[in-house]
């Protein structure tokens, strides 16, 4: 089978996934929650799923596997992660989200979440250990579940409702790109309960995966297009499932979601944030919190996060490059309490960058003014077979001078950064980082530079480097 655990939860092609497998990893996982006293036969466990073609199916044979080992499980149906993940985590429960997140329609995967939140990357090897263990021995059966009736997205609503003042957006006019993403309808009506004049564009029935980290071309255009039709203050959106923002301008062009990470952390007053080594190497210069470097993925962010909170640390968050937004610790915004989430939500960072800017009479293009960053480029090479990807690696990791040799064309190594795929400071300033997928034929490229001209221009050239390396 070729399905595996990847920077957050568990991934591969649709027709892989789904049947056996799915089964299989599902009573690995209830077999863990038991092992580790985690859970005992006749609790629930929360199921939620995203609008994949594959995910209906995935999930009937998750209920199918849970029932078989003595759980009770709850459909949640079509919601965003996040809010999963809140439902069950205020039951004491553990929890699987079916999504593929920003993945082509033809993937899926399943996220684990135990009673207090997602699962880490020693949890994954456990339950990897345990579906070995169960291999041939574990029936494919579908099942069906009782609906939780709509709690678990009331009560994501009802927590949103509460981190702005009343009439926070009243004024505003913003676009909600609907697609396909879990929250679609959800991020419209939390929208207009802040008063805003919401313009909802975009709606999918074929599923549209989004990625907020390498925002392509094409949604770019569409959203400034939508922007100059209908005189957008900004247009929103999120991926698959919802654990990642979009937050675009008025001008329809992204931020990117480091950046959004950096504002979200300035309105809550966030001491400490953790944060991936492929977040902007500026958010150390604007941020007034310590900041914790990690590699990618969120169990490393949690991780990050849990480390800082055994040392008696104070007011934790922690952000990824994609802009999905995590609290260790509990918050007060707007006098209410706010309970941590330790795991990727994007109504928190869409809600917070789009208040920090109004509130201040600024807009996006604005607030984005105002902070220095270098300017941050990113894309990734689809179809970059996964044994090329790792073959590169392994050539620039084996010498100085491989390193050398192979950024000639672009400029000199000042220094290099091994955290997590391989990243450059080049004698210029300027920064190129190359970092396979850890769960997708595809090799991502980030850089830095003075200007956007600057940044474009070395993107190109770091992907031609990489398009030009043969095995």
């Amino acid at each position: 089978m070729e399905v595996k655990f990847g920077t957050s939860g568990l991934r591969g092609l649709s027709s892989e996934l789904t049947g056996l497998p799915s089964a299989l990893y599902m009573t690995a996982f209830c077999r863990f929650l038991e092992e580790k006293g985690l859970a005992q036969k006749g609790d629930v466990l929360l199921v939620g799923q995203d609008l994949r073609p594959s995910s209906p199916e995935i999930a009937a044979l998750c209920f199918g596997a849970i029932k078989s080992c003595g759980f009770v499980p709850i459909d949640c149906g079509i919601l965003p992660t996040p809010a999963l993940a809140l439902s069950a985590m205020g039951q004491n429960a553990a929890s699987v989200m079916i999504t593929g997140s920003h993945i082509p329609a033809d993937r899926n995967g399943i996220k684990f979440y135990v009673p207090s939140g997602e699962i880490t990357k020693e949890d994954e090897l456990a339950i990897v250990a345990w579906a070995e263990k169960l291999s041939g021995s574990v029936l494919e059966e579908k099942g069906v579940s009782e609906s939780d009736g709509g709690a678990a997205i009331s009560a994501f609503l009802q927590r949103a409702a509460c981190l702005l003042p009343e009439g926070a957006f009243k004024g505003k006019k913003i676009g909600v790109y609907q697609h396909s993403t879990t929250c679609r309808s959800m991020l419209v009506s939390c929208l207009e309960d802040y008063g805003a004049e919401v313009v909802p564009l975009g709606w999918s029935d074929a599923f549209i995966p989004v990625d907020t980290e390498a925002v392509s071309s094409e949604t770019v255009a569409l959203l400034q297009g939508w922007a100059r039709e209908h005189g957008l203050d900004a247009v929103v959106s999120a991926d698959g499932d919802a654990d990642r923002p979009l937050v675009a301008d008025e001008t329809g062009l992204p931020l990117r979601g480091d950046l959004v990470g950096l504002i979200t952390s300035g309105s809550l007053g966030a001491e400490v944030a953790v944060t991936p080594i492929t977040s902007n190497s500026g958010i150390e210069k604007n941020g007034a919190f310590e900041v914790v470097r990690t590699k990618v993925g969120s169990p490393f962010v949690i991780a990050g996060m849990m480390e800082a909170l055994s040392q008696g640390k104070c007011n934790i968050v922690g952000f990824e490059a994609n802009g999905g937004y995590l609290t260790a610790t509990a918050f007060a915004p707007n006098g209410h309490p706010l309970t941590a989430l330790p795991t990727r939500d994007c109504f928190l960072p869409i809600l917070a960058t789009l208040h920090s800017a109004f509130s201040a009479n600024k807009s996006l293009s604005e607030l984005v003014a105002d902070y220095a960053l270098p300017y941050a480029d990113a894309d990734r090479i689809k179809n970059y077979a996964q044994e090329r990807g790792s073959a590169l690696m392994t050539f620039l990791r084996e010498s100085d001078d491989n390193l050398a040799q192979f950024f000639e064309p672009i400029g000199a190594v000042a220094s290099k950064s091994d955290i997590d795929g391989l990243r450059v400071l080049l004698k210029s300033g300027e920064m190129v980082h190359f970092r396979p997928s850890g769960n997708a034929p595809e090799m991502r490229c980030y850089v830095e530079a003075e200007n956007e001209a600057a940044a474009k221009a070395l993107l190109q050239k770091g992907l031609g480097l990489l398009k030009n390396f043969t095995v």
